[in-house]
């Protein structure tokens, strides 16, 4: 065996070795799981960085300002990314899709062609064999991040996204996903430097500020990317649908309302994916703030007949 066939080696048999708890034994039935090191290092850089919290240390600024970050783009993703880019779920302007898609952008998950291509593939096979991250076919690691990091799924699939095709600026944000985090992350630096010069009572710093926003960063991705792989593993089916996508509370408070994922799955067209009053769906509690400003417009509720619906026997 060659130098460069041991990293690989390796790395399939801890894949393996972890998707083993869950009962996964054969993740190759549509596609080989190769994870594409090179291209993925700043995302190996990225969670190392976030122990340099060591040196930099904390302040209610630092960490008041993680929170503010992951709610905020927290929702760009959700509501966004994946509600509208997506699911053309309701209607914005094109100023509000471009400053969402900013936003969403600077949550390293790519831009938002990227993502709704994907995720509308997604949509078409479900736990399928040709879902590219389903924790059924390929397990929890797998679906959870493997996926993104192989060469297979690096570049979006444009057929499904032409409607998104005739915009520029989206496709500007597709094509150089890498520059809106860099420069978001230059101006959470310069912002941590000159406030620890103006406001040295906030103890903060340039180094803190930038370190407390990566933290942020990691978090809000595996938080999101739960839907992926958790979603369908764990939880309840309230609707009859041919995968294996569940309802969960304590997902539906960490992402915004995409935890009542089987719902979504039922009837993806829209807005709403917390069917009850009781179901929390932050997202749409936001959009129809929105909507009474007349940032977006036309949310499609829930039909009815979805409503009436009767559960799964199983």
């Amino acid at each position: 065996m060659n130098a460069s066939a041991r990293p690989q080696t390796f790395t399939l048999s801890v894949i393996r070795w972890i998707d083993s708890w869950y009962g996964v034994e054969d993740q190759s039935k549509a596609q080989p799981l190769k994870v594409d090191w090179l291209r993925t290092m700043p995302f190996v850089l990225l969670h190392l960085s976030c122990f340099a919290v060591i040196w930099v240390g904390w302040s209610p600024t630092a960490v008041g300002m993680a929170v503010g970050l992951f709610l905020l783009r927290m929702f760009a993703v959700t509501a966004f990314y994946h509600r509208y880019f997506s699911h053309r779920s309701f209607k914005t302007s094109r100023f509000m899709q471009f400053v969402f898609g900013v936003l969403g952008n600077t949550t390293v998950q790519r831009g938002p062609i990227w993502w709704a291509s994907h995720h509308r593939y997604h949509h078409r096979v479900s736990d399928q064999p040709e879902d590219p991250h389903s924790p059924v076919q390929y397990g929890l690691f797998w679906s959870h991040m493997g996926w993104f990091m192989s060469k297979a799924h690096f570049a979006p699939r444009m057929e499904l996204v032409k409607d998104l095709l005739r915009f520029p600026e989206l496709r500007f944000l597709d094509r150089f996903d890498s520059l809106v985090p860099v420069l978001g992350g230059a101006l959470v630096w310069t912002t941590g430097s000159v406030l620890g010069r103006v406001a040295p009572g906030l103890q903060t710093s340039g180094p803190q500020l930038f370190i407390w926003s990566l933290i942020s960063t990691v978090a809000l991705l595996h938080s999101a990317v739960t839907i992926n792989s958790v979603a369908h593993a764990f939880g309840r089916r309230r609707y009859p649908t041919t995968d294996n996508s569940r309802n969960s509370f304590l997902l539906s408070l960490l992402t915004f309302g995409e935890g009542w994922h089987n719902n979504h799955h039922f009837y993806q067209a829209s807005v709403r994916q917390g069917h009850h009053w009781w179901q929390v769906d932050f997202s749409w509690y936001l959009l129809v703030v929105m909507s009474w400003f007349g940032l977006v417009w036309d949310l499609k509720p829930v039909p009815e007949h979805v409503l009436n619906t009767p559960p799964p026997r199983d």
